[in-house]
């Protein structure tokens, strides 16, 4: 399989005479601008920051470097080069969070000695674009799935049981969701995605959809809902009860609140901790379809004694 070469100080921008710092500084620009966190669902995002990360790993050690500098962009016109050993089990940290390698190129992979794949030599023996044979395992391909949650299972969380459409066959699984996880956002399964014969599997990612809810629409991670009120209870106020993920609480209604009007419960929308966002309970004023005689008359009295103006 041919290999293409990868330029990392064109991906992340500086010149191959970058200093430390400045590939430091070039890294940290994109991998804000590229972050999964800040792009759910996008693909386009999502392969970009695999690829500066890749680029980063690279020419942040100066070991890696050195090896990488040497290969030159020439590397498929008779060069000879063997990957070097020692760098499986990698990891990259950005904003304290932890990422592996996965999902690295074939560039990387071979010529460091398959540390893309999540290290270990294999017994599967193939050419090697460098020159001479390559130990590189297999590793079989990354699997995306979506996962529903109701809107209470997302703000939650905690274990669920999926059973997905696998190629190999139903496959039923154990997935602990993060209380407060975001729609967009994806849990990785290492090692539950197609497998490779003589090597290892890939990886599961299964991406949050939310499901249609009855009484909730989301906004970011606010929610919104309705309340319907009695036109007197709009006129007089009332105590009035209101959907939440966690169940009904009180919501009191002052006196005089026209159709429309929302209340913001802080605090009872979707994410967890203090990132959790508000519930906006919008009230509706409903009118009865149908009145007895002596509503009729009732109302008619307040319409003739009523000096109120609903267009003036």
């Amino acid at each position: 399989m041919a290999v293409s070469y990868k330029d990392y100080y064109k991906l992340l921008g500086v010149e191959r005479e970058a200093k430390a710092e400045e590939i430091s500084k070039a890294y940290k620009k994109l991998a804000r601008k590229y972050h999964p966190d800040l792009n759910p669902g996008d693909k386009q995002a999502e392969e970009k920051f695999k690829e500066i990360n890749e680029a980063y790993e690279v020419l942040k050690d100066p070991e890696k470097r050195k090896l990488y500098d040497q290969l030159g962009p020439n590397w498929q016109h008779g060069q000879q080069f063997q990957g070097e050993p020692g760098y499986e089990n990698v990891h990259f940290t950005f904003n304290g969070k932890s990422f592996d390698g996965s999902g690295f190129s074939d560039f990387f992979e071979t010529l460091f000695g398959g540390a893309a794949a999540g290290g270990g030599r294999g017994a599967n023996f193939g050419p090697d674009p460098f020159g001479g044979f390559s130990s590189r395992p297999r590793r079989g391909r990354d699997v995306e799935a979506e996962l529903p949650l109701s809107l209470e299972e997302a703000s939650s969380g905690g274990r669920r049981t999926v059973t997905l459409q696998m190629p190999q066959g139903p496959k039923t699984l154990e997935v602990n969701v993060p209380a407060g996880i975001r729609e967009g956002a994806k849990l990785r399964l290492a090692g539950q995605g197609d497998p490779a014969p003589g090597g290892t599997p890939g990886d599961l990612f299964l991406r949050v959809r939310y499901l249609p809810h009855p009484q909730f629409k989301v906004e970011g991670e606010n929610l919104h809902c309705d309340v319907a009120l009695a036109p007197w209870e709009a006129v007089l106020g009332a105590k009035v009860a209101v959907p939440t993920l966690e169940g009904q609480v009180e919501l009191n209604i002052p006196a005089g609140s026209s159709s429309g009007r929302k209340f913001r419960l802080r605090g009872k929308g979707l994410g967890s901790g203090v990132n959790r966002g508000d519930l906006l309970a919008r009230v509706m004023i409903k009118v009865p379809a149908q009145l007895s005689a002596e509503e009729r008359e009732l109302w008619q009295k307040l319409a003739d004694v009523s000096s109120f103006k609903a267009r003036a």
